[in-house]
């Protein structure tokens, strides 16, 4: 399985929210916080995000 990085955009197609409620979601510990590519880039793999809709479908919590 190949992993992708999705940048704040993509996630916010994928998962339907906005980018400041993502943002929100991971100060609160809620999101994962993906990974700096740059000093001010940052990418969200794609297996976290797919875990973190699984854990939403399934009512859980990631």
């Amino acid at each position: 399985m190949s992993v992708k990085l999705y940048r704040i955009k993509e996630v916010s197609e994928i998962t339907g929210l906005r980018p400041s409620s993502i943002y929100k979601q991971i100060r609160m510990h809620r999101f994962p916080a993906g990974v700096k590519i740059t000093s001010r880039s940052t990418a969200w793999p794609s297996n976290l995000v797919d875990e973190w809709i699984n854990s939403k479908i399934s009512g859980g919590k990631l």
